[in-house]
Formats: C-alpha cells, sequence, structure tokens
C-alpha cells in the first residue's frame, strides 16, 4: 500500500467514525466551529478538569478532511494536559501552513495527524483541516465553566 493509499484510508475511516462523534455529559466548554467558505461546521464539547481535557467529543457535519481532522484530534487529545494539547494544535496548524516540515517531529507528535500535512498543498482545503484545531484553541482561552445540558 502506497503512502497515498494510507492516506485516503485513514481519512475515510476517521471521517465515517462514529465513536468520538456523540455528547459529553456535562462538558465544561462548547464550542462551535465553521468554516463558511466550504459550509463545514463542529461543535466541540471538552470536559476539562484539573488541567487536563479528561474527555472530549463532537459533532458535525461537514467534509471528509473537516471530519477526520476532527476525530484525529479528539484522538490525539484525550487525557493531555491543557497546555500540551494548545501546542500540539499548534503545532498541527503550522504544518498545515506548511511553516513545520519536519516529518519525524510531526509523526512523532501528531501520530496518524501528520498524515494531513501535505493539505498545505491544497490550499482550498486548509480551513477544512484546520477547523477544529482552531476551534480547540478558541474553547481552552474560554472561560472554563459548566454548561448545563
Amino acid at each position: 500500500m502506497n503512502l497515498e493509499e494510507i492516506y485516503t484510508e485513514l481519512i475515510a475511516e476517521h471521517s465515517r467514525s462514529t465513536e468520538n462523534r456523540r455528547h459529553i455529559d456535562k462538558p465544561t466548554v462548547v464550542e462551535r466551529g465553521h468554516n463558511p467558505s466550504c459550509g463545514d461546521e463542529i461543535t466541540l464539547e471538552l470536559k476539562i478538569a484539573d488541567g487536563k481535557i479528561v474527555d472530549a467529543a463532537f459533532n458535525g457535519a461537514g467534509c471528509a478532511i473537516s471530519q477526520a481532522s476532527t476525530d484525529m484530534m479528539i484522538e490525539l487529545l484525550n487525557g493531555r494536559d491543557v497546555d500540551d494539547a494548545k501546542r500540539l494544535a499548534q503545532l498541527f496548524i503550522d504544518m498545515i501552513k506548511g511553516k513545520v516540515t519536519d516529518e519525524n517531529l510531526l509523526e512523532a507528535e501528531l501520530d496518524e495527524a501528520a498524515t494531513l500535512k501535505n493539505i498545505s498543498t491544497m490550499p482550498a482545503r486548509v480551513k477544512c483541516a484546520t477547523l477544529a484545531w482552531h476551534t480547540l484553541l478558541t474553547s481552552i482561552d474560554r472561560e472554563v465553566t459548566p454548561v448545563d445540558r
């Protein structure tokens, strides 16, 4: 299997996955992300306690890249310290913008999300891939207060 087939398979697998598409009981942060240029949208729910993301989930609709990127992000960040999550989100965004290209670093830090690095060569898809990551940074920066469901 070549790299392009692996990339395509991972996007398809993550975009169809339902494991992280759910609601969290009493999330501490709920943030909506929307890409008006293509219609992608997500609602990210986080439960943060003691400086850690103890649970994360999303709901949304959009292209396979935006949905796969969101799913990969949640798998990578669940259980991480908030500061580490912010660092990884910025690394992902910098990768997609072509600012960070060290494949060993990207694979070690971003795991499967590093497979999306070639999106940097597709300007129309950059916002699709980064939607969830920008939404995560916005949600972490908000005051963490309980949200009633």
